[in-house]
């Protein structure tokens, strides 16, 4: 087991991860990709979109598609509840909202310790899985968000919204 005893980051390259979950498992993503992390509000619905697309929002005069991530990465829906969150990141200079089940923390963690997804999981699919983190008493999934859609699928989000 990767373990660091050097916990100044000298030398080390660190990542900086916002982690939630969904469902039972803890995914993460870069930091730098998210714009905000806002409570789960009122969603517009979109007529004809796809299936993981809840519909969009009105942030501060934005409108902002949102698409359950849950639905995305081929788990089942889920009730909104007090832990819902939306977590809005910047898909190619576009704002996208991703709803997910709660968010736990922001972890610092060495890039030493996370490996490329298991073969098992590297298929089409899970192309937007980037790596897995092994902290000491559990994995993180760590997601490359700009990946979770294919650029159709974002030109489609552009055209709704």
């Amino acid at each position: 087991m990767n373990e660091t005893k050097n916990n100044d980051g000298k030398g080390e390259d660190l990542l900086q991860l916002v982690s939630f979950a969904i469902g039972d498992e803890e995914f993460g993503v870069e930091i730098l990709k998210v714009q905000e992390i806002n409570r789960m509000i009122s969603v517009t619905q979109v007529p004809n979109s796809p299936h993981y697309v809840d519909g969009v929002i009105n942030l501060r005069g934005k409108v902002i598609p949102i698409i359950d991530l849950r639905t995305r990465i081929g788990m089942p829906r889920k009730e909104h509840d007090k832990d819902t969150r939306i977590i809005v990141v910047d898909l190619e200079g576009k704002n996208v909202g991703f709803v997910v089940d709660s968010v736990s923390e922001v972890l610092r963690i060495p890039s030493n310790v996370t490996e490329p997804p298991p073969v098992l999981a590297s298929g089409v699919e899970s192309s937007y899985i980037t790596s897995v983190a092994k902290l000491e008493d559990r994995l993180i999934i760590l997601l490359d968000l700009e990946k979770v859609l294919s650029t159709e699928e974002k030109l489609e989000l552009v055209k709704e919204s």
